[in-house]
């Protein structure tokens, strides 16, 4: 049987990736005030800073049902395919468990918590999707090896303005304020399906963000060097350039893409946030 790999629309990938990798997209939900939208879909990161500018209030932010994810997967099922879902992580949302009640129900379907959210579950489906094509392995081989490869997952992002975080409750009023006022900008890394703060820097994103790049190299070095993402909810050309040129400097990855994350994600993290996303364990078996 051939293999389809499906995933949300919080993997962040690009239009363009979609469509090369045939990754199959559910939208998760994302409501302002009375209106609801789906992510990705009729609804972008700069609607969620202009809602927040007009009104001082924060998305919400919904998964998809039981149902919704057993329709996803037997359009494919019903054409004959395997399916291999890559989900956010479960820690983070409800989307993964609703995901694995699903496929319950639906024969051929196997699910993988990716313990990550962004790219990094962007990653993780770019890798699943390369297994399908080569026709080598089932579902289930493609399920087990990508698995594997979960607690390798690196993602981490600076964050540029503590507003969101505070608002959705992330963070305290004091430890907003003082980030703010001293110009601080903590690291987030998402550890175990969750997060954490990493190193805090201090001054502008773009003089900070080269820092920020080089420490996640130090500390996770060691990269599968095939590709490695620059995701952004905002940010200006001079700090998508300073994150590259620290990639490039490094010299070792055979690709670098830039992504902009979702309504979803932005929701969460504000403006200005920008992370660097790779899989920490020196390469695998395509």
């Amino acid at each position: 049987m051939k293999v389809i790999i499906t995933s949300e629309s919080t993997c962040d990938l690009s239009k363009e990736l979609i469509d090369k990798y045939e990754i199959k997209i559910l939208p998760l939900l994302v409501s302002l005030g009375d209106d609801n939208f789906c992510d990705g879909v009729n609804i972008n990161p700069q609607n969620i800073f202009d809602y927040f500018k007009k009104t001082g209030g924060l998305p919400k932010t919904a998964a998809r049902s039981i149902e919704d994810y057993k329709d996803l997967f037997s359009k494919y099922t019903d054409l004959g395919y395997e399916v291999v879902h890559i989900g956010i992580s479960s820690e983070l949302s409800a989307s993964y468990n609703n995901s694995r009640l699903a496929a319950l129900e639906v024969p051929h379907v196997y699910t993988v918590d990716s313990s990550s959210l962004s790219t990094g579950v962007g990653a993780l489906a770019i890798y699943a999707a390369e297994l399908a094509k080569s026709g080598k392995y089932t579902g289930e081989q493609i399920k087990n090896m990508a698995e594997k490869r979960v607690p390798y997952i690196q993602a981490s992002f600076i964050i540029g303005n503590m507003k969101f975080l505070h608002k959705g409750g992330r963070c305290s009023a004091v430890a907003a304020f003082g980030a703010n006022l001293l110009k601080i900008k903590p690291s987030i890394i998402v550890e175990n399906g969750k997060l954490r703060v990493g190193k805090k820097y201090m001054g502008p994103s773009v003089n900070v963000i080269g820092k920020y790049v080089t420490d996640i190299l130090n500390t996770y070095n060691n990269p599968d060097h095939t590709r490695v993402f620059i995701t952004y909810s905002s940010a200006t050309p001079e700090m998508i350039e300073a994150a590259k040129k620290a990639l490039e400097n490094y010299g070792k990855f055979k690709e670098i893409l830039i992504t902009q994350a979702g309504a979803t994600i932005t929701g969460h993290c504000g403006e200005n946030t920008l992370g660097v996303l790779y899989i920490n364990d020196g390469g695998a078996t395509i």
